[in-house]
Formats: C-alpha cells, sequence, structure tokens
C-alpha cells in the first residue's frame, strides 16, 4: 500500500495547505472530483464577479441622471462578457497542467472515499477505484454544494444551480424569464446579474426577508430596490410544484397572498448548500459530523479523528473562501511552524454580498447583540450625509440613499457594522481590522498590568502589536474585494 505523507482532499484552500507541505518535502496526494481551484474559481465567487461588474456598470449607467448625465441603453455584447469569464475559471486549466508534473506530487481525479481513519482511495467517474493508500495526515476540503429542496415536478422539468450554470448549462444569451429559487446570496447575486442584463427576474424566498442573515432593515432596503428594478419578489413563499408547458418552465407559487403561477425560460436553485461529506465515506474513518453533515472541529481544525483536519466549506463554519483561506493559514502554521499553535477566531468574520445595492456585513446584527445580552447603542450615516455621496448624488429621503449602521457596547467596543450602498465591501473592511486589533490587544490585561505597576508603561510596550500590519496580516479580507489590493501589499514587503 503507498504512504502518503499528507493527502489533501479539495483543491480550494486545500492547496495552500498541501504547497506548504511540498515545501517542506512531504510527499503528498490531492484529490478532487472536478476541476482543480475550488468552487470559488471554478463555479463561484470569481466567475460570477465576471457578470456582477457589467450589471454594476448598466445599474450605474440609470442612475446617472441625477448628477447630469444620460448614457444611451447599453448594448450587451454577451459573447464578450462570457469569454471573460470562461478565461477566469479555465485558469484551472493551468494550475492542473502545473501540479501534474510538481514533484512529490501525484494528483487523483475522483472523489476520496476513506478506508479507515488512516486509509482511503479514490473513486473515479466511471466507477472505478484506485489502490487504497494510506496517508499520516488528511486534510479534508471537500467542500460543499447546491441542495436542492425536494418541489414536485423538479426534476422532470429541469433547472439549473450555480455548479451547472458554470458548466454546461451556460446560456447562449441571457433568458428572456427566469425564476431563482432562494433569496439568500448566490440568488440575489444572480438577480441583481440578470435583472440587469434585461431579463425578466422573479425571486422565491421562503423566509419573510430575502438575505436573511442580514439587519431587517437592509433586506427591506435591498428588496424595495429590486422591485423598483422590475424584479418580482415573492417571499414566505412556497414552490407546491413545476412543470413544462411547451417552452416555458411553470411554477406555482404559494405564499401568505395566495396561489399564483410564474411562466419563465429557467429555473436557478440557490436554496442553500449541503456538506460534501456524504460522499467521502467518513463513518469509515469515524469522523464526527453534526446533523447537516458538517464535519465538527475545533478552534484548531481538528475533526475527532487525531490525524484528520478540516478546513473550508465542509465544516460548516462560515462558507466564504475568506474564511478557508484564513483557516489554511491556521493549520500551516500549526502543521509547519515552530513557534505557538494558534486557534482560528470566528468573532470578526466580515462577508459582502455582490448585488445592487451591494451589502457588506462584520459582527453580530442588533437582534443577536440584544439577544447575547449587550446594552446596544446604535449610529447610522447615510451616504446623503458625507460630501463624497453628495457627489455621487444622493439625496436625504430618495429611496436609493444607502447607509451605515455601526452597533457599539456600553464599553464603545464595536460590536456590528452594516452597510448598504456603493463600495460597502470595501467600507466595512477597515472595521475588521479594528475589532480583531482589540481582540489582539486583551486591552482588560493591559490595563491589570497599568494597574499593578508603579512604572510608566507605554502602550506599545505592553502590546507591541499596536500600529503594525499584524490585525491585517490576521484578519480575514472580504473575498473577491478590492480590499484585498492593500491587504495583500503586506505579504510584498521586502524587510531585506
Amino acid at each position: 500500500m503507498y504512504q502518503y505523507d499528507m493527502a489533501i482532499i479539495g483543491s480550494g484552500a486545500g492547496l495552500m495547505v498541501m504547497e506548504a507541505a511540498l515545501a517542506k518535502g512531504m510527499k503528498c496526494a490531492l484529490i478532487e472530483k472536478s476541476k482543480i481551484g475550488g468552487t470559488c474559481l471554478t463555479k463561484g465567487c470569481i466567475p460570477s464577479k465576471m457578470l456582477v461588474y457589467p450589471a454594476d456598470m448598466i445599474r450605474e449607467t440609470q442612475t446617472t441622471s441625477r448628477i447630469g448625465l444620460e448614457f444611451c441603453e447599453p448594448v450587451i455584447d454577451w459573447e464578450t462578457i462570457a469569454k471573460r469569464m470562461w478565461q477566469q475559471i479555465n485558469f484551472s486549466d493551468k494550475i492542473k497542467a502545473n501540479l501534474i508534473s510538481t514533484e512529490n506530487l501525484t494528483v487523483f481525479g475522483g472523489t476520496g472515499e476513506f478506508t479507515s481513519p488512516g486509509t482511503m482511495k479514490v473513486k473515479y467517474d466511471d466507477g472505478t477505484y484506485s489502490e487504497e493508500f494510506t496517508a499520516e495526515r488528511f486534510i479534508v476540503a471537500a467542500g460543499a454544494r447546491s441542495f436542492i429542496p425536494q418541489i414536485n415536478g423538479l426534476d422532470e422539468t429541469g433547472f439549473i444551480t450555480s455548479e451547472t450554470f458554470f458548466g454546461e448549462k451556460f446560456p447562449d444569451k441571457p433568458w428572456e424569464s427566469l425564476a431563482i429559487i432562494g433569496g439568500g446570496a448566490i440568488g440575489v447575486e444572480f438577480a441583481h446579474i440578470f435583472s440587469a442584463f434585461g431579463t425578466r427576474v422573479t425571486l422565491v424566498e421562503t423566509k419573510p426577508h430575502i438575505i436573511s442573515t442580514e439587519e431587517e432593515e437592509i433586506s427591506d432596503f435591498v428588496e424595495k430596490r429590486f422591485k423598483e428594478n422590475d424584479v418580482e419578489i415573492i417571499t414566505g413563499g412556497r414552490i407546491v410544484s413545476v412543470n413544462k408547458s411547451g417552452d416555458k418552465k411553470i411554477l406555482l407559487v404559494e405564499n401568505f397572498k395566495g396561489r399564483k403561477t410564474v411562466s419563465v425560460d429557467e429555473i436557478f436553485i440557490s436554496s442553500g448548500i449541503q456538506s460534501n461529506g456524504d460522499l467521502l465515506q467518513l463513518d469509515h474513518a469515524k469522523i464526527e459530523t453534526d446533523s447537516r453533515g458538517w464535519i465538527v472541529t475545533n478552534n484548531y481544525l481538528e475533526s475527532s479523528q487525531k490525524n484528520i483536519w478540516a478546513l473550508g466549506d465542509i465544516n460548516g463554519k462560515f462558507q466564504f473562501r475568506h474564511k478557508a483561506n484564513y483557516e489554511a493559514g491556521i493549520l500551516i502554521n500549526n502543521l509547519f511552524g515552530d513557534g505557538e499553535k494558534k486557534q482560528a477566531n470566528y468573532g470578526m468574520v466580515p462577508w459582502a454580498i455582490f448585488t445592487w445595492p451591494q451589502v457588506a456585513h462584520v459582527g453580530l446584527t442588533e437582534k443577536e447583540a440584544t439577544e447575547r445580552g449587550y446594552k446596544v447603542f446604535i449610529g447610522r450615516n447615510f451616504y446623503s450625509d458625507v460630501a463624497g455621496g453628495i457627489a455621487m448624488g444622493f439625496r436625504h429621503g430618495a429611496g436609493d440613499n444607502g447607509f451605515v449602521k455601526i452597533i457599539a457596547a456600553e464599553d464603545k467596543k464595536i460590536i456590528g457594522v452594516h452597510i448598504v450602498g456603493p463600495n460597502a465591501a470595501i467600507l466595512v473592511q477597515p472595521f475588521v481590522y479594528l475589532m480583531i486589533s482589540g481582540y489582539q490587544c486583551k486591552c482588560t490585561q493591559i490595563k491589570e498590568k497599568l494597574d499593578k505597576s508603579e512604572h510608566q508603561y507605554n502602550t506599545k510596550e505592553v502590546c507591541p502589536q499596536i500600529g503594525t500590519y499584524l490585525p491585517i496580516a490576521d484578519s480575514m479580507v472580504i473575498h473577491p474585494s478590492l480590499s484585498e489590493l492593500t491587504a495583500w501589499a503586506i505579504d510584498n514587503i521586502d524587510w531585506n
């Protein structure tokens, strides 16, 4: 039986850990059932942004009359837009070619299946298996896939998901009409994309509000903007059945207002994700999972088996690529570093929803803070309250006047920041650095040390990371956003 030092299942953030292992001279196996690069590169945040940005530009041209500019109706060159998108996705092929020729690395194209806590085999697409192999360490970064709800007639009628959209079902041109089932981040992003490209979009969400992870006032704000752009929103909705009639797909939708039929060219399912853990035969390795199939890990990313770690979507903690990258950094330090082991801190996980208008978030919502017993203090500021926003044409009382909502605790510590409007993803990032620097500095310990000593300490003596780049280095930076441009510059500092 062939022996590897490390086997990595999944080629998203798992590649970062693999590269560190290879740099240490380890013999590694990489197992990937799909394209190299993971969800983000091949069927997620990167290709979708190649569609979001043109959609943003279209919406921008529709609002410039408020600053005295008028543009003609945009001409959409779908072929060029698609070509740019596929160029990003197909970067996967270059990565794969490089990996195949890498010393000490074996690349398996299939699904890894545990046969014991220390052994695995790979199931290929044709149903055959590789030889069983063993590894000293397993890194499970196998991700997640779209959750398909049980809807009468859905399979027979046909549908798309983000996986098939960025694959064999990518359209030759924007559909005339589209139903999106699910009003979370993916659903509202695609609703923005296709409504901007001229598609008649109907968005169906089972909960009372779309993007329910956000402040209710922000959800309402985005919903109103969608309706102004002729997107039909059905909240509290349930799909009773789906069927085909000629070239159309017919949905029977029910909510508190009653039942209605929706006729569309295509159905996009974005009703959440499910763990890929069920594909890996985790029970053979006695790996603990929760009720939804996510691998249970501690803050060191350790599973219930001492030789198996899990990171990224599959551990069920905040499914964002920047979170997975952060966890990869934790693992690299703990597995290969000489210093103290680090724990993952999920208290300052930022994210953005690239819809229109853009939404960004870090920390607690007002409701969450109150439920945790905080006495909360709220600060708001609207785009129209600052010169930059006024220059962009935002006005007091206007329906599109976005805002920032800051939630602070009694000790003046910021515990939540929520933004809706242009550049929200960039505007929220400095608060992430600020919040994590407070976590690093452990101000109560500083105060105790100062109180017990007659020595006149300056803050730098007690908390040496203040004023350094460490809060940036230890923070998650929203991906993909232009905040990465500035944050990652610290990696290029030449200390020689």
